[in-house]
């Protein structure tokens, strides 16, 4: 009997002696794909250490327990990655050619300041001054974990962001996730 669950990432359809294949992986494999969730507040020390709550760690897969990759987010924010997830996501960008100028520049903002941190025995991970800086970190955080990663927010930065939601939450869902389930349905 299987000990933990396995979630469908995909469909993929694999030829083989006429056979159709269901490509599924497991969430506690080191080869499985991460599904972290969940909001958490925290409290940044003077030293720059953040506790990782028990219940994220609990999320977290075997491969992954102690180490994270951390850098810049697409806003102000920084990003954690467990080890294993960030491993597949440098693997994707090494693919990235050095020859064309877009790739080379998104390679040099992605990757700065990526940084690799180690849990201590209190389950505290030491945040690099320039991403404390770069994202406002200190005092009251928050923590947002979903799918492969977890979003580190100045907490009042995160608040007003989510101030900011869409006048129409409804009509946005509808736009992005409508077309994925139509998609799936077109055989895409």
């Amino acid at each position: 009997m299987w000990k933990c669950r396995i979630f469908l990432t995909k469909w993929e359809k694999v030829v083989k002696s006429g056979e159709k294949f269901l490509l599924l992986r497991c969430n506690r494999c080191s080869k499985g794909m991460t599904q972290l969730h969940g909001e958490y507040e925290v409290k940044m020390d003077a030293k720059g250490r953040v506790m990782i709550p028990a219940a994220l760690k609990k999320q977290l897969p075997d491969a992954a327990k102690d180490s994270f990759f951390i850098n810049r987010g697409f806003e102000k924010c920084c990003v954690l990655y467990p080890s294993n997830e960030w491993k597949a996501i440098a693997a994707e960008i090494d693919k990235l050619s050095d020859f064309i100028q877009k790739e080379r520049t998104f390679k040099r903002y992605f990757l700065r300041g990526a940084s690799q941190l180690e849990m201590d025995s209190a389950s505290r991970v030491l945040i690099p001054k320039q991403l404390q800086e770069y994202a406002s970190l200190g005092g009251e955080l928050i923590l947002l974990a979903y799918g492969n990663k977890v979003e580190l927010w100045n907490k009042e930065e995160y608040n007003k962001m989510l101030n900011e939601e869409p006048s129409d939450f409804s009509a946005l869902a509808e736009e992005v996730m409508g077309n994925r389930k139509k998609e799936a349905e077109d055989g895409k």
